[in-house]
């Protein structure tokens, strides 16, 4: 990886908003703002200078990122402060974060089942734990730890060989037992006189849930902080291949000559795949979520459950988020349905059935794209300047600061970094499958 460039002092992103701190060498802008002047801010509703700004689309760039969430965020942040590439747009259609990055439940872990995939998102996590320092804005991680209950035999060998395959990785993860699941969560049922009784559970403390949109807002500021265009309401309509390479991206817009465009999208990746005459073995599900009205904290472990399909975990305003796996249908629709709701809360009172009184507030859902393996598709592709970052299923929140890190290398060394290097599409070719089922079983 190349040496990340210093920012001098007084250089500032476009909107004016920020500057750099003397010595600050990983080009993150710093506010302006003191204390006393964000208090005063705040009482008088002031004018706020604006975190980044509106640009119109210039005819050409250097790099075009599809997709405004934060794999295509994070890619043109580390493309700009690690290898100094500053010419880069990145378009989205909608709003910035508005698709699989607003939508998801923001569990980050690295407790996988295959070393790739552990070492993969290992490194994920870790970007994660400094994420706050290296965009100078709070992304309000908490890492509270992640169970994954074993109901039956078969369930805990599973979470053994698990456990055996992180600790390889240096990976912090444990199997427990009942008792210690008790000390952890007292509020989980786990006598033996209940339907699905809990044996035992991979326990994995580095664990725990992040705020996502501040997650898309860090790294959106950031970008935008170093001279990244920012383009929302920016619809791609085509990609331009000549010759087995990229030559530019059609937008609602107006076109775009480039050499380098990155297919980041979620739910529409094989689309605009296609555009640049690519096929991707990806099929795209609804992924539904709820959550419930706020409470007293009492849940401080994220708690995943493969043999019931659900997952919960307790945010810092005190509501329960809970999920469950795709729904079993191929679609592109983001509509919540009752029978969602209906599964997922007799499979959550099966585990505390002392939630029984709590009210729902709200449902939503998102888009996941499918792999026949459960892995991603990130790297190059055989037309020349098209890459992807794409087929994240249930887990791309989870992975997209290492994500961005490695495609930006990717990018400007054209081939892929080590740490990628097992998720290329020619893997499917040559049957090099990375099946990571037995650790998505639920997605979280």
């Amino acid at each position: 990886m190349k040496k990340r460039p210093v920012v001098k002092k007084g250089q500032t992103g476009d909107s004016g908003a920020w500057r750099a701190s003397p010595g600050r060498s990983r080009g993150t802008p710093r506010p302006r703002y003191s204390a006393l002047r964000l208090v005063s801010k705040g009482f008088t509703q002031g004018d706020w200078a604006k975190v980044w700004r509106q640009h119109d689309v210039e005819p050409r760039y250097d790099v075009v990122i599809i997709g405004g969430g934060l794999h295509g965020l994070a890619t043109a942040y580390y493309l700009a402060a690690y290898h100094g590439v500053r010419k880069i747009a990145v378009l989205d259609k909608g709003y910035l974060g508005g698709g699989g990055s607003g939508r998801n439940t923001a569990i980050v872990r690295s407790n996988y089942l295959t070393p790739e995939g552990v070492r993969f998102y290992d490194r994920s996590l870790k970007l994660y734990e400094n994420l706050a320092g290296e965009l100078n804005f709070n992304v309000m991680f908490s890492q509270r730890g992640h169970l994954t209950l074993a109901h039956n035999d078969g369930g805990l060998r599973t979470m053994r060989w698990r456990a055996e395959v992180n600790k390889t990785q240096g990976v912090d993860s444990e199997v427990i037992d009942p008792d210690e699941i008790k000390k952890l969560v007292p509020s989980m049922d786990t006598s033996d006189r209940t339907r699905y009784p809990i044996l035992g559970a991979l326990y994995h403390p580095p664990g725990g849930i992040i705020r996502h949109d501040a997650v898309v807002w860090g790294y959106a500021r950031a970008a935008a902080g170093l001279g990244v265009h920012l383009h929302q309401d920016t619809e791609v309509t085509g990609i331009d291949v000549h010759h087995g390479r990229v030559t530019g991206v059609r937008t609602t817009r107006g076109n775009i000559s480039t050499a380098t465009v990155v297919n980041c999208t979620a739910g529409w990746s094989t689309l605009i795949s296609e555009m640049a005459g690519v096929e991707m073995p990806v099929t795209t599900s609804p992924l539904q979520a709820a959550v419930t009205e706020p409470v007293k904290p009492f849940l401080d472990t994220v708690v995943v459950s493969g043999s019931l399909h659900v997952y919960v975990s307790q945010t810092d305003r005190g509501e329960l988020v809970f999920g469950a796996s795709v729904d079993p249908f191929t679609s592109y629709s983001v509509r919540g349905s009752l029978e969602f709701v209906e599964g997922l809360a007799s499979n959550v009172l099966k585990l505390m059935p002392g939630l029984s009184k709590m009210r729902l507030l709200r449902q939503w859902s998102g888009l996941c794209d499918m792999t026949p393996d459960y892995s991603p598709i990130i790297g190059p592709t055989p037309v020349g300047g098209f890459f992807v970052d794409v087929g994240w299923g249930t887990y791309g929140f989870k992975a997209g600061p290492v994500a961005g890190e490695a495609m930006a290398e990717c990018i400007v060394s054209d081939r892929s970094p080590e740490i990628i290097a097992d998720f290329g599409l020619d893997r499917f070719r040559s049957g090099r499958l990375v099946g990571e089922k037995g650790a998505a079983a639920v997605g979280h």
